[in-house]
């Protein structure tokens, strides 16, 4: 026996807006309005050129590894440490290396490592709006309108296509957030929310967001709190009895990989998790929504409110159906919040919230303008874009001063750290040496010394250290155990007292040390790495004519070439 969730009965209004005939006429629209989002979307990404995001770099990097066999290590021969926190995006990534598409060289002109996530990003995008036009589609005459609005939205919001198109996973993560809301959202106006298929996919869908990023484990409450909102008296046990199949849907491969983690690395959580400690969330960490807010616009997100409010006015099969769209970005929502705030501009964490909200506002805005009559429609509109203007002028001024300024570029961080720090290396003649230095995403790519993360992301010592459970300083790992051959700190991690111990000075000359208002930015050798007093003098006559060009030459072209390998220097 199929058992389904019994709502009201739909009027004779609604039954005819949804068996209207579908013909080719639509499906263009639909095409269009799809296309014509994507390319808004890729219109605004390609404004910040080839920028990808030094964090991406660590997964490109374990994904090289795992494709070339070298198993889940940021450079080979190294540790296994899980210091990605993004599974599915590192198999897209190890797909592509296996299909020659990407960290092979270039495609059109343009470095695979740039073009082939940010394609894929596109792709994901697009998967939203299909997704977003398919649940327009069953309540809205104007399902192409809808979809062509939504990705009008998105497309204004740097915080959403910035990191859509940083090379991280934010993309599939919108994803598969979206796919899960619009799946439920469908199955509660086809009065199928509780049968096995809904509750199987729902629970499969939840493990694919969970394993593209940590707080995706959130959207596991999704399905039970559709189902309490929803539950009449006489199908409580149908309700619980199907919570239990997409409990054990999403059980099953996200346990699966929980117990190869374990035995992998050693771990219940991903190496990441362990470095940023992540504490246990309080009430406060909410008034963190109001950073969203601002930052869409106070305006702006009131109307969306009411837009919202008056489209649930009028008892329907919409208002239940409402309650599958809404309650994904109240929880997407809430995991930014809860999440450690950080540092990175633009909101990082905040993807998924913009990709639902904006699909949850436009129908509800169409739901709520079907009520109306013509001259209603078009006061709510002028007032919609009344609201709208401040909030664009001030998203764009955002998105101009992010070109200008954006965080942590991989292609600098390879030069910088990978590149620059290869030749102190062959001045020094290593065939072996270790680097102590934050921002490993383009080291990782670049380097030929072992890479020591002082961020701890993929160093599990450093993780513990920075956790607090490793009963030792990271001044004394670095000092008294690890004694690595180079130590570069700037910026935040200077504070870390790393250059201010008195061994720094004991066991390492300083080759370049430079400060400003901005911070400081220094590089270090161990002595017994330096055989005569020449080698010294060679190591900082090549930082005082390489550095000083370094950064204003890679500002010229934003670019690194179009492959990236470990041992390669810098041009002379």
């Amino acid at each position: 026996m199929v058992e389904v969730l019994t709502v009201r009965p739909q009027t004779s209004a609604e039954v005819g807006e949804n068996s209207r005939p579908r013909g080719g006429r639509e499906w263009w629209a639909a095409v269009a309005a799809i296309a014509g989002g994507v390319l808004l979307l890729a219109w605004q990404a390609a404004r910040y050129g080839n920028w990808v995001v030094d964090d991406a770099g660590i997964t490109f990097a374990y994904a090289r590894n795992i494709a070339d066999g070298a198993g889940p290590v940021l450079q080979p021969g190294a540790n296994p440490v899980e210091g990605f926190s993004d599974p599915t995006w590192l198999a897209v990534l190890v797909v592509g290396k296996w299909c020659g598409l990407f960290d092979r060289g270039a495609l059109f002109g343009v470095p695979d490592f740039v073009l082939y996530p940010k394609a894929i990003a596109l792709l994901c995008c697009a998967g939203i709006l299909v997704a977003c036009y398919v649940a327009a589609r069953r309540v809205s005459r104007w399902p192409a309108l809808v979809t062509l609005a939504t990705g009008v939205v998105l497309a204004s919001i740097p915080s959403f296509v910035i990191w859509c198109f940083s090379g991280l996973e934010n993309s599939l993560f919108a994803l598969a957030a979206c796919v899960l809301a619009v799946r439920l959202f469908l199955a509660v106006l086809d009065q199928r929310l509780w049968t096995p298929a809904v509750a199987v996919t729902a629970g499969l869908i939840t493990a694919f967001a969970a394993l593209t990023r940590p707080d995706g484990l959130i959207y596991v409450a999704v399905y039970p709190l559709i189902s309490v909102i929803l539950i009449r008296r006489a199908t409580w046990f149908i309700a619980l009895r199907h919570v239990v199949y997409s409990g054990i849907a999403f059980a099953i491969p996200f346990g699966a990989y929980l117990l190869w983690r374990i035995s992998e690395f050693g771990r219940v959580v991903a190496n990441t998790a362990v470095a940023k400690h992540q504490s246990m969330p309080t009430v406060h960490d909410l008034t963190r929504a109001w950073d969203l807010v601002h930052y869409a616009g106070v305006p702006a997100v009131i109307a969306a409110l009411a837009v919202v409010g008056l489209s649930l006015v009028a008892p329907s099969t919409w208002r239940d159906g409402a309650v599958a769209l809404l309650i994904p970005p109240v929880l997407a929502m809430i995991a930014y919040c809860v999440l450690e705030p950080d540092w990175m501009a633009q909101f990082r964490f905040a993807t998924p919230v913009w990709a639902l909200t904006a699909i949850a506002v436009m129908i509800s805005a169409a739901q709520a303008l079907s009520r109306l009559r013509t001259w209603g429609r078009v006061l709510i509109a002028l007032i919609l874009v009344g609201v709208l203007i401040p909030s664009g002028v001030a998203l764009a001024g955002s998105a101009e001063t992010y070109r200008t300024n954006s965080d942590v570029p991989l292609c600098w961080i390879a030069i910088r750290f990978g590149r620059y720090f290869n030749g102190y290396a062959d001045i020094l003649d290593l065939r072996q040496g270790t680097l102590l230095a934050p921002d490993m995403g383009g080291s990782s790519l670049t380097s030929r010394l072992r890479l020591v993360d002082l961020a701890g992301l993929t160093d599990s010592r450093i993780a513990d250290i920075r956790a607090g459970t490793a009963g030792i300083t990271i001044r004394d790992y670095a000092f008294d155990d690890l004694k690595p051959t180079f130590v570069h700190i700037h910026g935040v991690w200077v504070p870390h007292g790393l250059s201010e111990d008195p061994r720094m000075t004991r066991d390492y000359y300083p080759i370049h040390l430079f400060q400003d208002a901005a911070g400081a930015d220094q590089d270090w050798v161990r002595k017994d790495a330096v055989h005569t007093t020449r080698q010294l003098r060679q190591l900082r006559q090549y930082s005082d004519i390489t550095l000083p060009h370094l950064l204003p030459d890679y500002q010229k072209t934003g670019a690194c070439g179009p492959v990236l390998r470990p041992g390669q220097t810098i041009p002379q």
